[in-house]
Parts: C-alpha cells; structure tokens; sequence
C-alpha cells in the first residue's frame, strides 16, 4: 500500500483551515498599525512573510519552524555518532529567511526559539556548540545579524530527548519599488533553483518510511548516490537570500517568488490570481526522491505534491528577461533554469507537467 503525507499524520486540509481561521481574525488587528506609523497593504495576508508598510519602505516580519528534521538527525547520532545539528540549525535559519525574501525583504535580523524537555539537553557539548555554531553561520549566510532569541524549559510538553527549533526575522525592502508583489502575467518565464534535498518538509513521512526499512537510516539511496538515507535527508537547505539581493542589485524585476515548501509542487500556484503554471522542463528527480518513491512506495503524484522533488524557490519573471534572472541566479551560486511558463486561462488555476501526465488543480492548495 502506497504512503502519503496523511499516513504519516499530517493532514493539510486540517492546517490549512486553522490558518485561514488565523489570517480572518488576525486582519481585524490590522488597524492597529496606525498608532505606528504603519499600514497593511492589500494582499499581504496568506503570503509568506507579513508586511507593514510606511511612506518610504516596508518592514517584513516571519515565523517559522523547524519540524520534526532533528528527529533523523538524532536518530543518525544515536547510531553512528555523526552530529549534524550544525546542518540543523542552518536548515530553521533557512526556513525562515526563505520565506521572508519572497516579498523582496532583505533580513536584517534573525532570532532563535530552542525549546526543550530538560535543560540536561544542552549538557551535550558538541552537539550543543554545533548548535550555536550552525545559527551564526545561517545568519552570516543570510545577511542578517543573530538578535537574541529564547530558551524555555517545557517538561510535560517538549520530550525530555528533544528540542523543538523554529524563530523568526525581521527584514526591510527600502525603496518601496523593490517590493515582489505578484505581478504575473500571461507568458512569464518560471525559473527554478535546485533545492540541496528534502530541506525542511516532509519530514514526518521521510520517518515514516526510516522506520520501514531494516537498516533504517543507515540504508544506502543508490541511484548513483554514495550517501545512506539519514546523510541525505540531513544535507543543510540552501538559503535564496542572495539571489533575490543579487537581481535586486543588477536591477532585475522579479514579477513573483516562491519558497518551495510544504504543498510541494502545488506551492507554484500560491498566488492568489488564476493561472496556469506549465512545468515544460522538469529535471529528473534527484536521488533521494527516487529512492523514497521506491521505498515508501509513495506515488509519483503524491511526491509532487508533498516534497520539492530538487526544487527549493521558483521565480516568475518577464520572459525577455529570463536569461539575466538565471544568470544572476548562477552568479549568487545556486543551480538555475528556465523551467516553464506561465499561461492565463480564464478562472482556473493549475500546475500542469506534461511529461509527468501530473496536474494539480487550484482546490489543492487553499492557503488563504
């Protein structure tokens, strides 16, 4: 029987509607601003990163956590006393900075959340120092400086072997004009940048399937790939920091971004207008998704629609200037392509991938 993120206890159609309850009472706050000097401005709710707008710039401000990635990284210490929490803690800078770059906010200020079970679990010298160590190095990744953050002690909630990592950031885009406000039109260009692996979703059913398998983590992926599973899951997630920073600095307009993430595949059609989102040159799988397809057995469909499947953010962008945006892309360091196109088809929204026979219609993704 095949696996899906719902066998594994997570079920997005449950998260989704508390989120849309969220954003519904958390818009009659909006008023609030004012005493501030600040505004909401229209379409910032249901985005990645919130905004507060002033006359001459806005601030941006995320939360985000890990989840349960630490889980296989503390499995693989157990078993082979290899410490990845220094890859731990740049995946939840990741994750946060991530988000915060989608409205064109440059971070400028990282804080941590380290709750734990027992404070004996920082009694752990290295794994406690690689800890603080992969923090700095997120932010020094980032662009932003480590502000603070907080450590509580929650016996009875936090499993005493445990730390639940997430934080926040806060980020400026000044001048205003710098602001990704979803400007997609007919014809844009998508342009993908590979992701380093699972990054920070979909851990709960990567678990799911460890526990399946007889060596566990320790099983080799194959594929042409040296690595077992736990390495390959702890791989750290790249940060896209700087290649938002970089097309802002050559002066290059990104229409819309988007951090691929939970939803999978479906987080391309995040924005709130109909399109069509035509994957015309998806590469192959790396890997890792390979080998999970297989082990799970998880279905082709569902593995677009849970995991990123190698592909960490996508741009929408003028297809003039397509080949500048990929340029830029490489010259920040990551791996870039033009991946598809985007098409207006009257109400419908949808990602298509012919070669894959996949689509995913707009009432799959319901994040508003």
């Amino acid at each position: 029987m095949s696996l899906s993120y719902q066998s594994s206890g997570v079920n997005y159609d449950q998260l989704d509607a508390f989120k849309r309850a969220c954003q519904r009472a958390a818009k009659a706050t909006a008023g609030l601003l004012a005493e501030h000097g600040y505004a909401e401005p229209p379409t910032t709710r249901g985005e990645s990163a919130y905004l507060m707008e002033a006359a001459d710039h806005y601030l941006a401000h995320v939360e985000e956590g890990l989840g349960t990635k630490n889980l296989v990284a503390d499995a693989v210490y157990a078993a082979t006393g290899k410490n990845f929490y220094r890859e731990i803690a740049v995946d939840t800078v990741a994750t946060i900075v991530n988000d915060l770059v989608t409205c064109g906010a440059l971070p400028i200020s990282v804080a941590m959340h380290a709750a734990v079970g027992e404070s004996a679990w920082f009694g752990d010298a290295a794994r406690m120092q690689s800890l603080v160590d992969g923090w700095a190095e997120g932010c020094r990744q980032a662009g932003a400086v480590w502000g603070g953050g907080e450590t509580p002690t929650l016996r009875g909630i936090v499993n005493a072997e445990t730390i639940v990592l997430a934080g926040s950031a806060i980020g400026r885009i000044a001048p205003k004009s710098l602001r990704i406000t979803g400007d997609v039109r007919d014809g844009d260009a998508i342009i993908f940048l590979a992701s380093s692996g699972v990054q920070t979703n979909g851990l709960s059913l990567c678990r799911l399937i460890a526990e399946r398998l007889p060596q566990g983590y320790q099983t080799p992926i194959g594929h042409g790939d040296p690595r077992t599973f736990g390495e390959a899951l702890l791989a750290p997630s790249l940060i896209y920091v700087a290649f938002v920073r970089e097309c802002q600095r050559r002066g290059l307009k990104l229409n819309y971004v988007a951090h691929v993430t939970g939803h999978g595949w479906r987080k391309l059609m995040r924005l709130e207008e109909p399109f069509i989102y035509e994957i015309t040159a998806p590469r192959p799988a790396p890997a890792l998704f390979q080998f999970m397809e297989e082990a799970g057995p998880i279905t082709r469909r569902e593995m677009y629609a849970t995991f990123n499947q190698g592909i960490g953010f996508a741009a929408y962008v003028d297809p003039a200037a397509a080949p500048a945006v990929v340029a830029a892309a490489q010259a920040a360091g990551y791996d870039a392509w033009l991946a598809g196109r985007v098409r207006k088809s009257g109400t419908r929204k949808a990602v298509e991938i012919p070669s894959l026979g996949l689509t995913y219609e707009g009432e799959t993704l319901q994040v508003r």
